[in-house]
């Protein structure tokens, strides 16, 4: 079983929408409403591909009420921590080339006992997981760290985590060693204090993270590929996307790939990138099927391309 846990879950509204001019009134052509939050996300492709999967989530108001609704259509067991405030409603708006533009509200402040719950109920359900993935930006009301405490506990309980968090809860859970690391190139740059220009650039800011105490490190590079960086060995791979629609949640698609396909090695990076190719041809933050997965054009190499020159080289 997969257990997601989503600090900061939201709605997420998905417009697909004309060039964007500001100032303008514009026409939706297609509109979505989905669950969202990256650990949310995860859940739902784990559960389009028959995965059993959990998501642990903080939630307030109508909005949390139709985000459990949504998820339990979609196969997803739900387990909910009642909070005082409201959950948030993100707005994605993709234009036809597929830029992405998010608004994204900064969400409830959680209280210093709601954290408290929260952490517990996280504890209480990894006994039951093979894989806690946590994911996403902390809310308002809960310290930086607050996900160090959870790798502690979930380790307590013998689950394995895969972590995926911006900002400066990472440098802090480092420590409690995480065994797999989820990132992307800007927010490497910004853990390691410098631009990644190459993917040996990349590979090397990796083993730094390794070293300061995760098992791996899963970089997601967008069109450029995917990277895993673990003690087994440094792999690259990449699979073509030739209509890209949205790229909302492609890379928690990504994610779930690889934690199906077992979290370690060549095979699940292979997954990865099929459930990431798959989820941008997709509209909204829509979750692949396995049959909209074309791994046979998945190509992986244990000898990557360090001066292959990065289209997103990441700020720090």
């Amino acid at each position: 079983m997969i257990l997601t846990v989503t600090p900061n879950p939201s709605l997420d509204r998905a417009y697909e929408i004309p060039p964007l001019v500001r100032g303008r009134v514009l026409r939706a052509g297609g509109e979505r409403v989905d669950p969202g939050g990256k650990g949310v996300n995860v859940s739902r492709a784990a559960a389009a591909a028959g995965v059993r999967t959990t998501a642990v989530l903080p939630l307030g108001g109508a909005p949390g009420v139709l985000l459990a609704e949504l998820l339990g259509a979609q196969g997803v067991d739900v387990t909910a921590v009642s909070i005082a405030g409201q959950t948030r409603s993100n707005i994605a708006l993709t234009e036809p080339d597929g830029t992405l533009t998010k608004i994204n509200p900064p969400g409830p402040a959680l209280s210093p006992e709601e954290s408290a719950l929260l952490l517990d109920t996280v504890r209480s359900a990894a006994a039951e997981a093979a894989w806690v993935a946590c994911c996403g930006s902390l809310p308002r009301g809960i310290g930086p760290r607050w996900y160090a405490d959870l790798v502690t506990q979930a380790h307590a309980a013998g689950a394995r985590i895969v972590l995926d968090a911006p900002g400066p809860a990472l440098p802090g859970a480092l420590a409690a060693r995480p065994e797999v690391i989820k990132s992307d190139a800007s927010e490497l740059a910004a853990a390691v204090g410098r631009p990644l220009p190459t993917l040996g650039d990349v590979i090397k800011a990796a083993e730094e993270l390794r070293e300061r105490g995760a098992g791996a490190v899963l970089a997601s590079l967008g069109g450029d590929g995917r990277l895993l960086v673990s003690a087994e060995g440094t792999y690259y791979g990449t699979a073509p996307a030739p209509a890209v629609r949205s790229t909302g949640g492609a890379g928690d698609a990504s994610l779930a790939g690889f934690l199906i396909a077992g979290g370690a090695g060549p095979a699940a990076l292979a997954s990865a990138l099929a459930h990431g190719a798959a989820a941008v041809q997709l509209p909204g933050s829509a979750m692949p099927t396995p049959a909209e997965l074309r791994p046979d054009l998945v190509r992986i190499t244990g000898e990557p391309p360090l001066d292959l020159q990065l289209t997103d080289p990441g700020t720090p």
